[in-house]
């Protein structure tokens, strides 16, 4: 015999959902996350359990994929960082002033994401080589842009841009100009309206913007090895020197290193995705 309490229950389970077809939906959008990102992951994984501990710790303390590592991950994180900076700076132009031209720029943000890496590194390094347009006036004041270090930087700067630009526009253009006019009234001049009116609620967006731009960096490949120069030690990336140990039939290095990047990046994707979480909880944007 079936209790209330039971039914009350089974009741409450058979409840149908708010938003139609959410199982069905979940449980594809589950399935195809598996198939698509977890089972792959998974493999890497795996492959690289294929190492002993000592094998693992001797690629991880090699001094070349040291080196590899810290300039995939420095200039990625220093080319974020100034995307964040002329990226903001950009949304802003966009969405606050009216100008002749306007929708060619606001087009021409978005060309990164349409041109195939390849075209943008041959592009880069012909324009910032020694003997390139941007470069022989660089020469002039010593600044050598192209195969070293600066040159990844530029790259992964000219392809993150668009992922900060679009990430703060949207939540930019919901902002009431009143907001503004109403702190200046309140005696704010415009870098206190800036910086205490403005910024807080935009926090969020920069900081999602920044990890987009600084994951995209990490793994950027074909856009960074026509101007980095590819010199190990100096600017070989971790991305290139797995496709080199690959080449040599090192199964075991080329997994171990991605294995590592892999959980550098989820780390430090996280840590950010907490500091996102707490400047909503912080500024009000979100529980």
């Amino acid at each position: 015999m079936t209790t209330p309490a039971a039914a009350s229950v089974r009741w409450r389970l058979r409840q149908p959902s708010v938003i139609p077809g959410f199982g069905l939906t979940l449980g594809f959008s589950l399935a195809y996350l598996t198939l698509i990102i977890l089972i792959p992951l998974a493999g890497l994984v795996w492959r690289s359990a294929s190492l002993s501990g000592s094998e693992f710790l001797a690629i991880l303390a090699d001094a070349r994929t040291l080196n590899a590592l810290k300039v995939s991950f420095g200039t990625a994180f220093l080319a974020a960082l100034i995307n964040v900076v002329f990226g903001v700076i950009v949304a802003w132009v966009i969405v606050r002033y009216e100008f002749p031209g306007r929708r060619i720029v606001d087009a021409v943000v978005d060309l990164p994401f349409a041109l195939p890496t390849a075209v943008a590194g041959i592009a880069l390094a012909a324009l910032y080589a020694p003997n390139g347009w941007v470069g022989q006036v660089l020469n002039v004041f010593g600044i050598k842009a192209a195969f070293n270090p600066t040159g990844i930087v530029i790259a992964l700067v000219f392809i993150g841009l668009p992922f900060v630009v679009r990430t703060v526009q949207p939540i930019m253009e919901e902002i009431d100009r009143e907001v503004e006019e109403a702190a200046a009234t309140l005696g704010a001049n415009r870098f206190q309206t800036v910086y205490r009116v403005l910024l807080p609620g935009l926090a969020p967006a920069i900081l999602t913007g920044f990890a987009l731009a600084f994951a995209r960096g990490v793994g950027e490949y074909g856009s960074v090895i026509f101007i980095a120069g590819n010199i190990p030690y100096v600017s070989e990336i971790a991305p290139l020197l797995i496709v080199i140990r690959l080449e040599e039939f090192n199964y075991g290095a080329a997994t171990a290193i991605a294995t590592i990047m892999l959980a550098l990046s989820f780390a430090m994707l996280l840590a950010i995705n907490l500091i996102q979480a707490w400047s909503r909880r912080r500024y009000g944007h979100g529980a």
